[in-house]
């Protein structure tokens, strides 16, 4: 429970405030009516929009903290110079997760979303969902809605959040209504196997009072659910699929009863799957089969989920978060269905382990590009491993390059570049801006 006894009067200090997650839940607090601050690393679109919102963004390290509350991320060791000297001040120092529960508990609905990938869409949706349906929500969703951003509010009755795996930090929340998406492997740093990892999500869902789980995954359909979706399996499916340019319409069914159908306006198959997961979370609170309809039709998509972001060479640049090798395979089929000539795939290994431990995953997903671009290992949290670099992996794919600064990527993309080519530049890390910082920006209508 958020309250000014809970430290609104003393404030909030958030280290690493300009992560997607951190900046949610500082506009949230401030929104609340709490004194929010925060530090990061280097300025970005988000330190400035918190700036331009009224929450001070001190860039760097060495800034006194007043505040009686002190928030910090994942990515914040437990020996970091600033919490051990909030912690020997007497404050209180709550990781990013153990706060997103407290704000969970504040509300009288919680609907939260799991799952390896697809969590932020299917947030995403959801909010635009409880938009069009009228319902007074608050929605934190880990990246930027194009129409709502990673934020919104419209009231305090339901809690739209995803819910990472990451460290188990799902387990700070307990859902009325809670979504599981897939079970893939992942965090390989944090989860010793597979049945360790799917573990965590069951004790996810025990915390939930209703689940939904996608029955086209083995290891997500074996956890008890009140209703399961998908493609070739479970009570909700999409039926009778069509494409056009890549944006998928469906019919949906309930127990084999065509209900209504829905018109995507995003890009990509594996987003039937994130909508028929947040039309069965949907339904369970009591929204009708067309109050869905309308609001998954009303989605528009979310930044970094193949989102085009200039052109090279005349050629299109297109960039998508995908960092795990099932998004990446998902990403280059949609990717190679639009494209007239050949897909530049550009990928940016996320941390080492992951790499290291899923190698012959990220081999055989890499291996369908022609020839495709290894750029440096976003570390993360993480120290060097040369056994999960992207060298490594680049040696591996018959035909790969590698590549470690914008500048030689820009000319080797230049020189191999041909008409009708597309550039998909994938990964969770910085790539993001460096595509943006060497592409021209796409021409708008």
């Amino acid at each position: 429970m958020i309250s000014e006894r809970d430290g609104a009067e003393e404030g909030y200090y958030f280290i690493g405030v300009g992560g997607v997650s951190m900046s949610a839940l500082a506009l949230l607090l401030k929104d609340r009516g709490a004194r929010v601050r925060g530090c990061d690393d280097a300025e970005s679109d988000m330190t400035r929009k918190l700036s331009a919102c009224g929450i001070p963004v001190h860039i760097g390290g060495g800034e006194k903290i007043a505040e009686g509350t002190v928030v910090y991320t994942g990515a914040i060791g437990e020996e970091d110079a600033r919490l051990k000297g909030a912690r020997a001040a007497g404050k209180r120092v709550l990781p990013r997760a153990q706060l997103l529960g407290m704000v969970a508990s504040a509300f009288p609905h919680v609907l939260s979303v799991a799952g390896c990938h697809g969590k932020t869409t299917t947030a995403a949706m959801l909010a635009h969902i409880f938009w069009a349906g009228g319902r007074p929500f608050t929605s934190h969703i880990g990246g930027e809605d194009l129409t709502l951003g990673n934020y919104a509010c419209t009231g305090r009755e339901y809690f739209l959040t995803e819910a990472c795996e990451f460290r188990r930090s799902f387990l700070s929340l307990h859902s009325e209504v809670a979504v599981i998406l897939n079970c893939d492997r992942d965090h390989t740093d944090c989860y010793a196997s597979q049945e360790e990892l799917t573990e965590a999500y069951r004790a996810f869902a025990s915390q939930a009072e209703r689940t939904v789980v996608n029955s086209d995954d083995i290891r997500a359909r074996s956890i008890p659910h009140a209703l399961s979706f998908g493609l070739y399996s479970g009570e909700v499916r999409a039926e009778d699929l069509r494409s056009a340019g890549e944006k998928y319409s469906f019919t949906v069914a309930e127990r084999g009863i065509p209900v209504v159908r829905v018109k995507l306006g995003v890009v990509g198959r594996v987003h039937v799957m994130n909508a028929l997961a947040a039309y069965c979370a949907a339904r369970l609170m009591g929204f009708t089969a067309e109050e869905v309809r309308r609001g998954l039709e009303n989605f528009r998509g979310v930044k970094r989920r193949f989102e085009l972001v200039g052109t090279l060479g005349g050629a299109p640049v297109v960039c998508d978060y995908a960092h795990h090798p099932r998004e990446i395979a998902a990403t280059l089929a949609s990717a190679a269905r639009l494209c007239e000539g050949t897909v530049r795939v550009v990928f940016q290994p996320h941390t080492y382990t992951r790499t290291r431990d899923l190698m012959e995953d990220f081999v055989g997903a890499l291996s369908r590009a022609e020839e495709p671009i290894i750029y440096r290992t976003y570390a993360a949290r993480e120290p060097f491993d040369p056994s999960g670099s992207a060298v490594a992996l680049a040696g591996k794919i018959a035909g790969a390059g590698y590549e470690q600064t914008p500048a030689r990527l820009k000319k080797r993309l230049l020189g191999e570049l041909r008409e009708g080519d597309m550039v998909l530049a994938l990964g969770a890390g910085d790539i993001y801006d460096v595509m943006r910082s060497i592409s021209a920006p796409p021409s708008r209508p």
